[in-house]
């Protein structure tokens, strides 16, 4: 049992609406909530069974009524002050929690059958969350405030989660109140430092709020009941207890009854002291997390023992982490590596201050270097879950690996036997490990020497292309050798001509040689001779004139294929602008610069006759099979200042900015509302995480019910391609699985029937 003063997630008021209740039971894991009046006294709670059985019992759902009105009144609930056997004996499988409250009834914690999600700010300290990053300030601020502030605002920039400090009340915590009498070298040398580097309490405060200001989770060490005391009482979420307290059951104690959540750190302390501590705390009802440590200062590597990571997440059973006192912080990242949510590290702007802790401090930029090699090391673990190819052995696979191809002409009907199928590149097709599952079976179409087997050639039929309805006007990527069999007899609305850039070279007469009564879309080349990447923002002159010069070459290009398709007045261009860089995201600063020096290239090029449209991006474009970092088209706010700025529209990628949604945590009907209305162009697709983009509809993580209600609302009408990976393969089958899909939720239908 955990008995938890955390309470805020768990939290609604009466006249709340049912949807607010939802949002919160959805995202504080426990899936509950309980109910408040205006003064905090608890009412009554919600479940997710408590909506359901109102859902089926209401003729009206109506999400924004109050929250009272689903409230289930019959429920347990306990007074403060009852001992916490009493407490744990009313919790059972279907009793998970109970609501603790004061003698007026108001709600003041929460006891829990299993541990609860421990909680700092908004930061969770869980497996699968990212490891709770600390600037152990500590006393390196040498009792001066203003540098304190500095570290603070240094350590926020570094990317630390968390600023902790000390607080000691010197009176009550040594004898002869803190004066070094009679006191060993050690003991007289650490007194000095402490009285005249103490921050005063009000001091203290000042500090923890500044923090915050700086939006990072504030923390304190309390070296004594005193200053746990004030700590409590300004209103501090958590509390970091020092190795040297580990013994101290009395501030365990204490501590624990505060109801908040406690990091722990095990330096100088046996096995058995560290159980008996753990057991002191769970019998209180702690939320806590222990943090290895050794207590040298700086500790040698031969002294660290990171194995015991795994140890003392066995004896405890809490969330385990890492505190480090040696030089560098290549430890803390193994920690990490090895299952630490927590690591801590001290923190200074100069080594050679005075003061024990100076010494084994990282000074900003490596804090900065740490936070970023943690971070790379945490996305690099991954899972342990059913190996899959991630988006850029997707790209390398199919230019290097091999598909099983007819050897010869054959048949359909005629029975497929080994003699028939040779192995060769590129990977589009079967890998050559399937051809056993081909030998035998009835070939379900001709086939000529070179021709790809596919899954179909198995399953005997592939999916074929049929009149669809769409709400808006629909097409298909097409590349100028696979116009005419993709196109052949589909009723679509226009194509989007892919362009390689060895393809601005080639006649269009030879691929068109009448009109065509389908619309035009143009796909600009991103990739270029010599491999040049387009760039417009590149702070290379030579290479951005490039850019503008090739992009030039794509309009002059279009202007020719206008004459074979004479229904587009006006193509669009749709473009990659460039905004890479290699190893790192840019600042919001020096990202407007690149936009700026995009705008003024789409001034220099004549683009007479065509709209160019940037595309939105994703965080993490593959170029050459590599991963790169994209800086520009992905922020929505952005976007919509860049459109209104220079005049310009843009294309919508659904799985780009998916992605981008995915890895800054922005909500994705919020994206497509900001930029609906400057929306020129979408190409409707799916994806998953923060890679995988270009997957087949149904295969990812997107809504297409939720973003095809905000499509009708915000970009109405607006044209689409499902620019799924690879779907012009076997004569564009992934295109027509995908049209099919979509049709479901971008049908014909007005807006108030889909909405119902």
């Amino acid at each position: 049992m955990i008995i938890s003063k955390q309470i805020t997630p768990y939290i609604v008021y009466y006249e709340d609406s049912i949807q607010h209740a939802l949002q919160k039971i959805s995202s504080n894991t426990r899936r509950l909530v309980y109910c408040l009046s205006e003064t905090g006294v608890l009412e009554g709670l919600v479940t997710d069974g408590d909506f359901r059985r109102w859902v089926v019992s209401t003729q009206e759902i109506n999400l924004q009524k109050p929250v009272q009105q689903i409230t289930n009144t019959s429920f347990v609930w306990v007074r403060e002050g009852e001992p916490p056997e009493k407490i744990e004996a009313l919790l059972s499988n279907k009793i998970t929690s109970i609501p603790i409250v004061d003698e007026a009834g108001r709600l003041i914690a929460i006891a829990w059958r299993e541990e609860p999600v421990l909680r700092f700010g908004n930061h969770e300290i869980r497996h699968e969350k990212p490891a709770f990053l600390i600037a152990e300030i500590g006393n390196n601020h040498n009792g001066n405030i203003d540098l304190a502030k500095r570290l603070v605002e240094l350590a926020a920039e570094a990317g630390a989660d968390c600023a902790k400090f000390q607080l000691r009340d010197m009176e009550s915590l040594y004898a002869n109140s803190g004066e070094a009498v009679s006191e060993d070298l050690g003991s007289e040398y650490t007194l000095d430092l402490l009285k005249r580097f103490q921050l005063s309490v009000d001091e203290m405060f000042e500090i923890l709020d500044f923090t915050r200001q700086c939006g990072m989770v504030p923390l304190c060490t309390p070296w004594d009941l005193a200053s746990l005391a004030r700590l409590d009482e300004y209103g501090l979420e958590g509390f970091k207890i020092a190795s040297a307290d580990l013994t101290n059951h009395a501030l365990l104690e204490a501590a624990a009854k505060t109801g908040k959540p406690l990091l722990l750190s095990t330096g100088m302390s046996l096995e058995q002291e560290i159980q008996d501590s753990v057991a002191l705390l769970k019998q209180q009802g702690a939320s806590f997390a222990l943090l290895h440590c050794n207590s040298t200062y700086p500790a040698p590597m031969s002294d660290i023992n990171l194995a015991y990571l795994d140890r003392l997440k066995e004896i405890s059973q809490v969330p385990v982490g890492y505190s480090g006192h040696e030089r560098g912080f290549e430890v803390c990242i193994a920690a990490v590596a090895r299952g630490a949510k927590i690591i801590e590290k001290h923190f200074t702007l100069d080594r050679n201050m005075e003061g024990n802790d100076h010494r084994v401090s990282l000074l900003p930029d490596e804090f900065a270097t740490m936070v970023k090699a943690i971070r790379n090391v945490e996305e690099a673990i991954g899972s342990s879950s059913t190996r899959t190819i991630s988006q850029g052995e997707r790209l390398n696979r199919e230019v290097l690996a091999k598909s099983l191809v007819a050897a010869r002409e054959i048949r359909k009907g005629e029975k497929i036997s080994e003699e028939m199928i040779i192995a060769r590149s590129p990977g589009r097709g079967l890998q050559p490990s399937r051809l056993n599952d081909l030998l035998g079976i009835s070939a379900c179409r001709d086939m000529s020497p070179g021709d790809v087997f596919f899954e179909s050639d198995i399953m005997g039929e592939s999916a074929q292309p049929r009149p669809y309805s769409f709400d808006r006007p629909w097409g298909i990527p097409v590349r100028y050798h696979d116009f005419r069999e993709l196109t052949q007899d589909v009723p679509m609305d226009f194509v989007e001509i892919h362009f390689s850039y060895r393809d601005l070279d080639l006649d269009p007469s030879s691929y068109f040689s009448t009109p065509s009564s389908l619309g035009l879309v143009i796909h600009s080349p991103e990739l270029f001779a010599g491999d040049h990447v387009m760039d417009l923002s590149s702070e290379d002159d030579a290479y951005r004139a490039r850019s503008i010069a090739e992009l030039q070459r794509v309009i002059n290009r279009t202007r020719d294929l206008k004459r074979f398709f004479p229904k587009t007045e006006r193509p669009l261009i749709i473009i990659n602008a460039g905004g890479f860089t290699s190893d790192h995201f840019l600042p919001e600063a020096k990202r407007q610069v690149l936009y700026n020096r995009i705008g003024a290239a789409l001034a220099e090029v004549d683009s007479e006759g065509v709209e160019i449209i940037p595309q939105t991006m994703p965080p993490f474009p593959w170029h050459f099979g590599g991963q790169r970092y994209h800086n520009l088209f992905m922020d929505h706010t952005e976007i919509a200042r860049f459109c209104e700025k220079y005049g310009t529209r843009i294309c919508y990628d659904i799985s780009h900015s998916k992605l981008a949604c995915n890895y800054f945590g922005w909500s994705m009907q919020h994206f497509t509302r900001d930029v609906g209305k400057y929306v020129a162009h979408l190409h409707i697709v799916d994806a998953k995480g923060h890679h995988d983009e270009g997957l087949q509809i149904g295969a990812g993580e997107i809504d297409f019910e939720s973003l095809a209600r905000d499509l009708k609302q915000w970009s109405p009408g607006i044209s689409f391609i499902p620019e799924i990976w690879q779907g012009h393969k076997n004569g564009g089958e992934g295109f027509w699985i995908a049209l099919d899909r979509l049709e479901k939720s971008f049908s014909a239908q007005p807006l108030a029937e889909v909405i119902g």
